[in-house]
């Protein structure tokens, strides 16, 4: 490996413009996206602690007083998939884990209207591994950046893992696909997905220990190169509706916009970002330094571009609106009983609750 193989990356002066005038930092100024942030993460954790004390009151008690929150299916978007594909061949839609298919769709549609917002705005993780290598950034001085020759194929991990999921539900047909949906261990995956980390193992420990010491270091590292459920919305999201714009006539070539991209896109070169890897954190058009150089643009809206305000406002509005419609069309809450659940629950380390074999149907 060469002496730059990982390279600091170019600090960001807060301060000085390329023309010599001056402008006060924002480094520590909370935006309308780190705000969207803090709530969707305290909602994730509040979600997770309720759902903790349900699984714990459903196997040690002979009565539950804590309803099972919807919420928590947010983790389950291969499940999500299946659902969808069910639901679009037969018109079944799943009645076990209804919310999954709720907000995959609702991360689809919105990745689609505005880039991969879900990722920097929504995302529980997203938010975690910003946090991660800001901390390192702070701590450091810097971050690192991985040269081209690594980045771009260790990035292709994560279309990989979206290649193998969408290949074998594709190769599955719906009888296949309602058997696993209600498989007994689908039905437990939540709560297989909550011992991921309450019975962590030594291997499992080791693999987050890497996540996170990834994340100080390089910007994004987990959502960057590994998430599959990204890789997804970010293709959606470069054929979608909304882009980054750069005005050349207005455009001073600082070099700010560069920097300041969490994904190391080159926006000071591009007159308009489709990469599939921009998130819409709007990161770039703060550090923009001519008003109107960089905006977000939707198709149809003529010269007209889109504030952190209002995409925040877009993507709030239509969270709550796509839940409470979910929810008073009954297609939010899971039909399983408490009582079914406190059944399986019981049996949460039998042999039957394994992970079943999926794939096409036997002739």
């Amino acid at each position: 490996m060469s002496v730059d193989a990982l390279r600091p990356e170019p600090k960001i002066n807060n301060r000085t413009m390329h023309n010599g005038t001056q402008k006060k930092s924002g480094r520590n100024k909370l935006y309308p996206r780190h705000w969207v942030q803090f709530a969707l993460l305290a909602i994730t954790l509040a979600i997770g602690a309720q759902f903790a004390v349900f699984v714990y009151q459903a196997q040690n008690l002979d009565q539950v007083t804590v309803q099972r929150p919807p919420g928590v299916e947010g983790f389950l978007p291969i499940g999500a998939l299946m659902g969808w594909k069910l639901f679009l061949t037969t018109g079944t839609w799943d009645p076990i884990h209804p919310a999954a298919m709720v907000i995959l769709g609702f991360s689809t549609v919105i990745c689609f209207a505005l880039r991969k917002s879900f990722c920097s705005w929504l995302c529980p993780v997203g938010t975690l591994s910003e946090w991660l290598w800001r901390l390192g950034r702070r701590l450091a001085g810097h971050n690192l950046q991985l040269p081209i020759w690594i980045d771009i194929p260790v990035r292709g991990a994560k279309y990989a893992l979206l290649g193998f999921f969408i290949w074998i539900i594709v190769q599955m047909d719906a009888q296949a696909i309602a058997g696993f949906l209600q498989s007994p261990y689908y039905k437990m995956s939540d709560v297989k997905m909550l011992h991921f980390f309450t019975r962590m193992t030594a291997l499992t420990g080791t693999v987050l220990l890497f996540l996170i010491f990834g994340s100080l270091f390089v910007r994004n590292f987990w959502c960057r190169y590994f998430c599959p459920y990204g890789a997804l919305m970010g293709l959606l999201a470069m054929s979608g509706l909304t882009h980054i714009r750069r005005s050349a006539d207005t455009c001073i070539d600082c070099g700010r916009c560069t920097k300041a991209c969490p994904y190391h896109l080159p926006v000071e070169r591009k007159h308009k970002i489709q990469s599939p890897e921009c998130t819409g954190c709007l990161d770039c058009v703060r550090a923009c330094p001519v008003r109107g150089t960089l905006s977000l643009k939707t198709f149809g809206t003529r010269g007209r571009h889109l504030t952190e305000l209002w995409v925040g406002l877009a993507i709030v509005l239509a969270f709550v609106f796509s839940i409470s419609t979910a929810r008073v069309t009954g297609h939010w809450q899971s039909r399983m009983t408490t009582r079914e659940f406190q059944s399986l629950v019981m049996q949460i380390d039998a042999p039957r609750m394994t992970h079943p074999a999926i794939g096409p149907k036997s002739p």
